[in-house]
Formats: C-alpha cells, structure tokens, sequence
C-alpha cells in the first residue's frame, strides 16, 4: 500500500478538481479515495466529467490544454503526438509496459476473407491515427510488409483516420472498412467483442515496441498546472494507488460500483476491470530514466519506419527528458514511490 502522508500547509489551494470519469476514478469517488487525500490540500469538490456517446479519441487533449479537466489519461505514443503537435503538458506517471492483448487487430467475426494479418494486403483498415488503434497495428503490418497509407505515400493497406468508436465498430460490421484496431475494454467495444461480432486477426509481438514501449499508460497535465499545485498531482496519484489496489482486491464489488456509476451492464463492467488487456488499473513505472528510454526508443522506430507526424515534428532528447517530469518518479520531491 502506497504510503499516506500527513496534511502540511500549502501555498496553493485548489478548491476543485475536474477528473476524466473512468473506471477506476468513479470507485475512487465511491470508496472515498478522492476525499480521503484530496481533504489533505484543501480540495474538497471532486467532479467527475464524462466523455459522451459522442466524445472523440483525443478529445482528452484538447480538454487538458483548454482548462476543462486538470489530468487526463492517454496512452504514451498519443501523449507524445499531443506534445510533438504543441501541447505545454507533462507526464507525471507512466504505467508498466503493455502487454500483447491491450490493441488487437481486429474483423468481423464471419468474414472469412481475413483470417492472418496476411490477408490485410490491399484491404481498408479505420482506426484513430493518434492512438494505439494506429500505433500498435502499424508495427505488425510493417512487420508483415504491408505498410498503411499515409499522407506521403501509398503502402499496402488503405488507412483511413476515424476518431470515433461507433463509427469505426460500424465500418467494419458493415464493409465499409476490413479491419479496425481497439482495447476490448474500452466500452464502445466491450459490448460488441463480448456479443461475437469480432475476432482477433493478430496482437502486437511480446518482444516488440508497443508491447515494451508505445503502449505505456500515462497521466498528464499542462505545466503550469502541475508547476502550481504538485501536492494535487501527488494526491491524484496516490487516489489511484490506493483505487488500483482496492478494485484487484475487490472485484465484484468494484463490478458493481463500475457497472452503476458508468451506466454498462456487469459482465462489461467485469470485463473492463479484469481483462489482460484493460488499461485502467496498471501498476505504474517507477523510474523516470526508463519511461523517457521507452519514449525514445519508440520514437527512434517509429520514424524509421515512416511515422509522417514524428517524421515531421519529433522531439529532441531533451523535450523528452522534461516531457517526464521526475519530481513524480523515485527520487522525486512528490514521488508515490519514495
């Protein structure tokens, strides 16, 4: 259990806090998580904000850097792209690596047409571009030769950018698209994986980049944000800390909480709480040194490999080095791990 530090005056206080509404943040509302530590600094509303039907991948971007929610969660190739295209955030925590069963690629279940990732040659693929829904099946189609589209040149697959889930679960199911890549946990998905309606055409290699580096979970903030009140940051994580335990301790308890305050039936709750491909309750990286390596390392690949956005606005080793803001990591003044 992560440490519980005592209450010490501050020069900043920040009344309230906007949260992304997740999983794991309505059972850190519902278990007191929140007011328990957030008491501590003086912040006392806690408001959840949901997505919507509607909401776009990426949305969560724009939400961080125009005020509307305070820390956002993304997968680490995506938050770079968000950096790379301008944002002022940093990273204050990154998650373990991924593992092989976070972003498959994925077809309807009773087209026979496609059965290996080999018979994605000259097909179409949908998947929001700045996501692991391009990230992850860019590395296994390169790896099988059969490069998407891009806006330079033509490959072998057509890839077309769709940041919608329920538009890309329906071009798929209705031929409009061949394939499409997704996290089985996310709820757009869960409900039609669970029903039958797709099967899995391939998963990222276990010794590949998007397993050990692109397909990191983080939290950012803009930084002046976090430079102002970085006993809030420490505190949030901490909420998690104590969430992440409690749900994997607790879980048809955590199912129930999950399945009402999120609005999804119980065996998609439970689905999203224990599935190996499930992002929200993840055990964190410690070190910052490591999560700036798997930036890099990503990064190096990526625009090897023709990644037109890092091609044309990569960062530098030092971007990358305060992208990672080590006061959160071991070592750190608001370290979780000290």
């Amino acid at each position: 259990m992560v440490g519980v530090s005592a209450p010490v005056a501050r020069a900043d206080v920040l009344p309230s806090i906007n949260l992304q509404l997740t999983q794991w943040t309505v059972i850190a509302r519902e278990k007191g998580f929140f007011k328990e530590e957030f008491d501590k600094i003086g912040t006392t509303k806690i408001n959840l904000i949901a997505g919507g039907a509607a909401d776009l991948l990426g949305a969560e971007a724009a939400a961080v850097g125009g005020g509307a929610i305070a820390i956002a969660q993304r997968m680490i190739y995506p938050a770079t792209i968000h950096r790379a295209n301008g944002l002022d955030g940093v990273i204050i925590w990154a998650s373990e690596p991924s593992n092989r069963y976070r972003a498959p690629i994925l077809a309807r279940a009773d087209n026979d047409a496609i059965k290996t990732v080999k018979d994605l040659d000259g097909k179409k693929f949908g998947s929001s571009r700045i996501s692991c829904y391009w990230s992850s099946p860019f590395e296994q189609l390169t790896q099988a030769g059969l490069p998407f589209d891009s806006r330079l040149k033509q490959g072998r697959v057509r890839y077309e950018s769709i940041d919608n889930s329920a538009v890309a679960i329906s071009a798929v199911l209705s031929g409009a698209t061949d394939a499409t890549t997704a996290h089985l946990a996310a709820s757009a998905f869960t409900g039609p994986w669970l029903s039958g309606k797709f099967k899995v055409v391939s998963r990222s290699p276990d010794d590949g980049i998007y397993v050990n580096h692109a397909g990191r979970v983080t939290y950012f903030a803009r930084r002046d944000f976090v430079n102002k009140y970085p006993e809030v940051v420490k505190a949030f994580l901490i909420a998690r800390e104590r969430t992440r335990e409690w749900a994997l301790d607790h879980v048809e308890e955590a199912t129930e909480i999950v399945a009402r305050e999120t609005r999804v039936p119980a065996e998609v709750a439970r689905f999203q709480i224990t599935h190996p491909g499930e992002w929200e309750f993840m055990a964190g990286e410690p070190r910052a040194d490591k999560a700036r390596l798997a930036i890099k390392t990503f990064q190096e690949w990526y625009v090897a490999n023709g990644d037109d956005i890092l091609n044309e606005r990569r960062l530098t080793d030092d971007q990358v080095d305060t992208f990672i803001d080590g006061r959160f990591f071991v070592g750190g003044e608001y370290s979780i791990y000290n």
